[in-house]
């Protein structure tokens, strides 16, 4: 809200009647469809990607359009205009920018300054084009302004100065009405995003709109000529629709407005959802108070803002403008009456008919969904279409997501472990996490069937062997360390533990189901696991095993913590689980050139030698764990897929005497799926240790291969659990 000395811009125009047109002059048309049936798409936030608006209406069957607000009214003079904040948001949700370059721009490193030299109108929005005749629209598109658009390019639309064929932009003071399946469907529209605040600030607007910096709002004096033109149109034999950018469903002050223009239905644009929503009043109110409690809350946002300007704005309007703000207040004064009581003049209560027969529609982007109005013999049926939240990822759920988040500030997750009795068999700490509480309904079973010979006996000597070292670990550290670090070993040996014991419970399983007899031997398995329900010592010798593996343990530890009957799961669970480090790493840009030359090169050398290519390279990297060859190895990554297989088309040419190779790069783990191996730097191929090792038993006169080289010492490392199952 601006100062005192500056209340509201309408202060500082001439006190004359905003509206250029004539003064009681309302800008109405009739459009008649000439069919015993129409349909009408009704979509929210195209966001300046106007050409799609033909293939929606195709794919559709509309006669017509009806938009609810952020077209993508930018030319190329609004870049200026539109200041830091609002071109991050308009570059976050533009359709018209890849999904690589969008991520570029808007990491945290990347200065708004970045922001504004990459961005152009043509990522922005495609009206230029449409302004031109590049793009025609096939159908009539009714139109309100929203929250994010220039208001000059809207002001050239209202003084005549832009006129495009088949796009009605519907203001406070411009109506239509459509002749469609029976149907007199009267248009009326309100644009811009509610901001009490605001109401009476016109920023850089003239007369009743307003907007600035890339936004626009809605004022009193638009809402007071729109009641205004509703009245002077007002035709009983029309079905009225309200067309807003912001929702009645959440603003009281457009659900007022929309009882006093007498509204059959509404369509609004939402907050960027996944679902289109549709209700009335009756359906989502518990009582008819709780509509009158909005109404109020509405009218007392108003009120504050209206009680601080009220003196001001009452100087400086003339007597058109003090008609258009006695019908605003009019609306914010429009709440019914409480059930069962006379109304101010002492008439008997009546019901709101708004209250039930009026129908609202919140639609979510026009990339998500659309609704469409089939109107036929004057019924007006709906379709919502809806893309809607992909729940897939659910069925797909590995360990490591659960185990990449723990929070030991979870102090709900204790007490639906410590009913199962295993509570017990962890310090506070490990109970506070998440993977752990998430798993500790497991460890009954695990601890009774530990107790059954079938247990493998390795399983104890493998983390023996390794609990000196944590052992080692902890004494060099300070007490409070060494306990955690003992809950963190705890913790995986538990995991370790019940993924063998699983494995082990369910080749028992499938023993018992081959002979009938031995299905007696499986069930005592379960009362023993009472017994050994509370019995921790016994475990805590063996908590240091295998820090190497964590992220192997987690994997194994996450799918117990599905249940013992998801056990089935495991070999899902090892393979995701060995991805887990990867996982915290950026993915790559998929459109990147790997650069390998000859002789070294600088970053402007190597964007010069892309010579028409280079203009879409966003960043240049070299590798720098390669000595000797830091100018030698590149990444130059590109904004689209065209941009570079431009760059890959210079493969061949020549840079600082000397023909560079040419590569799309790929992410490590698919070279690593590719060659099948790290090979012979990682010291860990297929056959062991690599090629120190190989040589020094080649010299002793033995051989490795397969399960001979195992007994010959070579312990294997990244398979730990693997021995303990089967030896």
């Amino acid at each position: 809200m601006q100062s005192v000395s500056r209340p509201a811009s309408t202060s500082t125009r001439p006190a004359s009647s905003p509206n250029p047109r004539p003064q009681y002059q309302v800008n109405t048309q009739t459009k008649v469809f000439d069919t015993a049936q129409g349909r009408l798409l009704c979509i929210a936030d195209i966001r300046g990607r106007l050409s799609a608006l033909n293939d929606l209406a195709r794919e559709a069957n509309a006669s017509a359009i009806i938009h609810t607000g952020d077209f993508g009214f930018f030319e190329a003079s609004s870049l200026d205009r539109i200041n830091d904040r609002t071109l991050r948001h308009l570059t976050m949700y533009s359709p018209l920018i890849p999904t690589a370059q969008r991520n570029h721009l808007l990491a945290p490193e990347n200065p708004p300054s970045a922001i504004r030299s990459t961005v152009t109108i043509s990522l922005l929005s495609e009206f230029p084009l449409l302004l031109s005749g590049q793009i025609k629209l096939q159908v009539p598109v009714y139109t309100v302004w929203g929250a994010c658009e220039d208001v000059i390019v809207l002001e050239k639309f209202r003084t005549g100065q832009y006129d495009i064929e088949n796009l009605h932009v519907i203001d406070e003071a411009t109506t239509r009405c459509l002749d469609i399946g029976g149907v007199k469907l009267r248009l009326l529209g309100l644009g811009g995003a509610l901001v009490p605040h605001k109401m009476f600030d016109n920023g850089d607007g003239n007369a009743t709109i307003a907007g600035g910096q890339g936004t626009m709002w809605t004022t009193a004096l638009q809402i007071g000529e729109l009641v205004d033109t509703a009245q002077r149109v007002f035709d009983p034999t029309e079905t009225r629709l309200l067309v807003t950018h912001a929702s009645p469903g959440r603003e009281g002050i457009i659900n007022q407005l929309g009882l006093v223009l007498k509204a059959d239905l509404t369509v609004s644009a939402g907050l960027h959802f996944r679902y289109a929503s549709s209700y009335n009043e009756f359906s989502v109110q518990s009582d008819f108070e709780g509509l009158r409690h909005k109404l109020v809350v509405g009218k007392e946002a108003f009120d504050k803002v209206w009680e601080s300007v009220k003196t001001q704005v009452d100087a400086v309007i003339d007597e058109h403008q003090r008609v258009l703000l006695d019908k605003a207040l009019s609306v914010v004064e429009r709440i019914p009456p409480p059930p069962n009581q006379p109304g101010p003049a002492g008439q008997p209560f009546s019901e709101e008919p708004a209250w039930k027969n009026c129908w609202n529609w919140n639609l979510c982007d026009a990339a998500y969904g659309s609704l469409v109005l089939d109107i036929k013999d004057g019924r007006v049926s709906a379709e919502l279409k809806s893309q809607g939240f992909n729940y897939a990822y659910r069925r797909t759920v590995t360990p490591s997501t659960v185990s990449a988040t723990p929070s030991t500030a979870t102090g709900n997750l204790p007490p639906q472990v410590n009913p199962t009795g295993t509570g017990g068999a962890a310090t506070p700490k490990n109970a506070g996490a998440t993977p752990v509480a998430s798993e500790k309904p497991l460890p009954p079973h695990l601890t009774g069937s530990k107790s059954k010979p079938a247990t493998p006996p390795p399983a104890s000597g493998a983390s023996g062997r390794e609990t000196p070292k944590l052992n080692g670990n902890q004494q060099a550290q300070s007490p409070a360390q060494a306990q955690a670090a003992a809950d963190k070993a705890e913790k995986e040996r538990a995991k370790r533990e019940r993924k063998k014991e699983r494995k082990q419970q369910e080749r028992e399983a499938a023993a018992a189901a081959a002979k009938e007899g031995g299905s007696g031997s499986a069930s005592p398995a379960q009362p023993r696991a009472e017994v050994d329900l509370n019995s921790p010592p016994p475990q805590a010798p063996k908590s240091g095993k295998a820090t190497p593996e964590v992220s192997t343990a987690n994997a194994g530890g996450g799918a117990d913590a599905k249940g013992p009957e998801d056990g089935v799961l495991s070999p899902a669970t090892e393979s995701t689980g060995t991805r887990t480090p990867t996982g915290r790493r950026p993915a790559r840009n998929p459109w990147t050139i790997f650069m390998r030359m000859p002789n070294p090169a600088n970053e402007t050398e190597v964007r010069d030698f892309f010579g028409d290519a280079k203009e879409g390279i966003i960043r240049v990297s070299y590798p720098q764990n390669f000595a000797g060859r830091n100018l030698k190895m590149c990444y130059v990554e590109f904004g689209d897929e065209e941009a570079m297989k431009s760059g890959l088309a210079k493969q061949g040419e020549k840079l600082n005497d000397g023909v560079p190779e040419l590569k799309q790069a790929t992410d490590k783990e698919s070279r690593t799926a590719e060659n099948g191996h790290r090979g012979s730097f990682s010291g860990r191929g297929p056959r062991g240790r690599g090629g120190f090792a190989a040589r020094g038993f080649a010299s002793a006169g033995l051989t490795r291969g397969g399960a001979p080289g195992r007994a010959n010492g070579d312990a294997p490392s990244s398979d730990g659990p693997k021995p303990s199952e089967g030896s």
